[in-house]
């Protein structure tokens, strides 16, 4: 904002209608959104399921393989009629989601039976199946003549294929079609096939089982085209499906839910619940510490809410738990940016500025904070998106578009709502009430941070190794996502019992790994067998008719933990390089050392504290890990970049002594210690509404985040100005290293001394 924009005077009456228009347009605009919005599993109902794809001959699984296995996967979830269903390649894996469906067992078997291509006459007669072709060959070409795209099959039992094309070539109906699983009974050439003729319909690769119908002019005994007006897309597709009929692969179940849509239901109520109470929290917070700034604060949160939620619906996302937890917790951590400027700002008042030059040093001296801190949670949230999945890839979405929403709304807006009130020049002598701003004359002297700083890294040494030493000895209380098994809740209307539920499970013959009671009316299980289809479904019905409960039940094989363990320690290991080269070059190596130390400190605890505590370790903890990573990064960063400011400023970037970095880490850390604090308030705010009031299945997550904001809190205030004052203390008085384009002082020539004239070179 320059200068002659903010020395042109704007109305109050302006300034407020302007603010009441965003205000009512977010509150309109909210509720059509939300009716929008689609529903992951967990809020919806439905099935999931994640296949293994294997080779049925021993060799290597190939991304071709995998490929033309997700197509017909494709095909056959669209037969379904779901609506909206996820299907995504994970490694050699295939995750199939499908929101609303009630028959798991339905949906599982007709997405999980072999491939079955048959050459077929127009009368429905077998002619051939897929063993006359060599698996997997087929493939786009280009005819040399027309330029026309052609699908080249490639022929394995060259006599039989001869004598069936030389055949057909002689009949009057002469053509051969090749269908996908084809079923006896139900589908027809000729005739109706439910309302929708065959030979109309053949070649529509989504709704019809009949691939291509082909003219048979000779019989051919060598490799075959075929002709058609495709696109090249079209052509890929049709390939894909022959391909995935002729591929030797299986698919291997490593693990499924199904969430009845009651649950889902029950479990969105909550949340949904729990995120209004959480966000009116912070609403309430911002108004009583900044007073009228703190209400244009609010309306920009609810200008972010509806502008997150718009954006995540153009994405085409899919709304689950852990994102609403991530939008929720998002406007925690976009509360920061005003808290930021606001906080700068008060100091400018405080400095003695008018309101007016405050709010431009203040906004301007926030802005790279800002910046800085956000951009190194986006690079966690990235981490997540392209190492998660599932739930967890949802909710790195969610962090992602609220980050960039934060720049757009909490940054800009905000900025320019406050500009227009100090414009109109009604507040200068009204600073309270503006702000929240008190003069007071106080010469007290900050808290020295620094003082125990020895202390504080002895502490958190002990801590750690005395952690380490526990979980080494009694282990970690892994989920079924890392130790393979089941889960089943069980949900009634009426009151169960832990015990009664023991003693089914045991009756069921299962073997229980934990066993909790939610609350009265849910009890949450996991047992050791990966239970079968048969066993999900019997489960299902023995506790419907018992205590006509709903029951929602996880299976995980083994074969998922080593993929899920790998690519949590990838996205560790990335997410620290990535803050490690991102600070460095922002600030220095010893800042990037002294935040990573932060952050491995605040990851161990959270860890040290879930061992304690007997927690379950499932796969979205390594989001709240990761999120807990962005969240102290953000503090961390904050601190730092005052302590950067303040060594310029205070001592013009040369230290001399030790009570110079003293001084400055306690000057940093008093300035942004409020700041810190009113920041992970707002952050909590929600996270406790959550645990309080939100739905169990997110509980451990909003547990851990709880836990990363306390240790991240401490780590950022004490831990890491600690770790930089060790490494700083040990520069002093050494020479300082030339950079790359400096000129060496000891190879520079000296000034010849004639040409020294005092008065002009001295």
């Amino acid at each position: 904002m320059n200068d002659k924009k903010m020395n042109k005077k704007v109305s109050l009456f302006n300034s407020i209608f302007i603010t009441l228009v965003i205000l009512i347009v977010a509150v309109v605009s909210l509720v059509p959104l939300l009716k929008h919005i689609s529903f992951g599993l967990d809020l919806a109902g439905g099935f999931e399921v994640l296949y293994k794809v294997d080779s049925l001959d021993g060799k290597k699984v190939t991304s071709d393989m995998v490929n033309s296995t997700y197509k017909i996967i494709e095909k056959r979830v669209n037969s379904l009629g779901v609506s909206e269903p996820e299907i995504s390649v994970e490694g050699n894996n295939i995750r199939v989601q499908l929101a609303g469906v009630t028959n798991a067992d339905e949906a599982r078997n007709n997405i999980s039976k072999v491939g079955s291509l048959t050459f077929r006459n127009t009368s429905d007669e077998l002619l051939m199946t897929s063993d006359v072709l060599e698996s997997g060959k087929a493939a786009v070409t280009m005819n040399n003549t027309t330029g026309a795209y052609e699908i080249s099959l490639k022929i394995k039992d060259k006599d039989t294929f001869y004598k069936v094309t030389k055949s057909v070539s002689e009949k009057e109906d002469n053509y051969i079609t090749i269908w996908l699983d084809y079923e006896e009974g139900v589908d027809s050439y000729y005739h109706d096939n439910n309302g929708t003729k065959t030979r109309e319909a053949c070649g529509d690769l989504t709704h019809s089982h009949c691939l291509s119908a082909a003219t048979v002019s000779q019989g051919f005994a060598s490799d075959v085209v075929i002709q058609g007006n495709f696109s090249k897309s079209e052509a890929q597709s049709l390939v894909d499906l022959i391909n995935s009929g002729s591929m030797p692969t299986k698919l291997e179940e490593i693990s499924s839910r199904s969430v009845t849509a009651s649950f889902g239901e029950d479990s969105l109520n909550k949340t949904f619940i729990a995120s209004i109470v959480g966000i009116s929290a912070i609403i309430v917070l911002m108004i009583l510490m900044y007073k009228l700034s703190g209400f244009i604060a609010s309306v920009g949160i609810l200008g972010y809410t509806v502008l997150t939620i718009l954006i995540f619906n153009l994405v085409g996302g899919k709304l689950t738990l852990q994102g609403i937890a991530a939008l929720v917790i998002g406007i925690g951590m976009a509360v920061d940016s005003s808290v930021i400027s606001f906080s700068r700002i008060k100091e400018e008042l405080k400095n003695g500025a008018g309101l007016t030059t405050a709010f431009k040093l203040g906004t301007k001296q926030s802005i790279m904070s800002i910046v800085d801190a956000n951009l190194t949670t986006l690079l966690a949230a990235i981490i997540l998106f392209i190492f998660g999945e599932s739930s967890v890839k949802g909710f790195a979405t969610m962090l992602i578009i609220s980050i960039v929403v934060t720049f757009i709304v909490m940054v800009f807006l905000v900025r320019y709502l406050v500009g227009l009130f100090v414009r109109s020049d009604k507040f200068n002598k009204h600073r309270f009430l503006f702000i929240g701003y008190k003069e007071k004359k106080t010469d007290k002297k900050g808290f020295d941070f620094i003082k125990y700083h020895k202390i504080v890294i002895a502490f958190v040494s002990l801590i750690i190794v005395a952690g380490g030493i526990f979980i080494y000895s009694k282990g970690l209380n892994l989920g079924i996502d890392f130790k393979g098994g089941s889960s089943i809740t069980v949900t009634s209307d009426n009151k169960i019992k832990k015990s009664d539920i023991n003693k089914d499970i045991t009756k069921l013959k299962y073997d229980i790994d934990s066993i909790e009671q939610i609350n009265d009316n849910t009890v949450y299980v996991t047992v050791s067998n990966v239970l079968t289809n048969d066993e999900t479904e019997s489960t299902e019905t023995f506790f419907n008719q018992k205590y006509k409960a709903t029951t929602s039940v996880g299976a995980v094989s083994n074969v998922v933990k080593k993929d899920l363990t790998m690519n949590a320690i990838k996205a560790l290991i990335i997410a620290i390089i990535g803050i490690i080269v991102y600070v460095s070059i922002r600030f220095k190596f010893s800042y990037a050392i002294s935040s990573i130390s932060a952050l491995i400190h605040d990851s161990a605890l959270v860890v040290i504290l879930f061992a304690f505590l007997n927690l379950e370790v499932s796969s979205i903890f390594i989001a709240a890990i990761l999120a807990i990573i962005g969240y102290s990064i953000n503090n961390t960063i904050v601190v730092f970049d005052r302590v950067r400011e303040n060594k310029k400023k205070m001592y013009n970037n040369t230290i001399k002594k030790e009570e110079d970095l003293k001084n400055i880490i306690n000057t940093s850390l008093n300035q942004t210690i409020i700041r810190c604090i009113i920041t992970t308030i707002t952050t909590m705010l929600p996270v406790l509404s959550l645990i309080f009031l939100g739905s169990y299945e997110i509980l451990n997550f909003n547990l851990a985040l709880l836990f990363g904001l306390i240790v991240g809190t401490f780590s950022s205030i004490f831990l890491a100005p600690s770790i930089w004052y060790l490494i700083e203390r040990r520069k002093i008085g050494k020479p300082k290293k030339r950079k790359w384009y400096e000129e060496d002082p000891k190879t520079k020539k000296k000034e010849p001394e004639e040409l020294k004239i005092k008065g002009i070179n001295c």
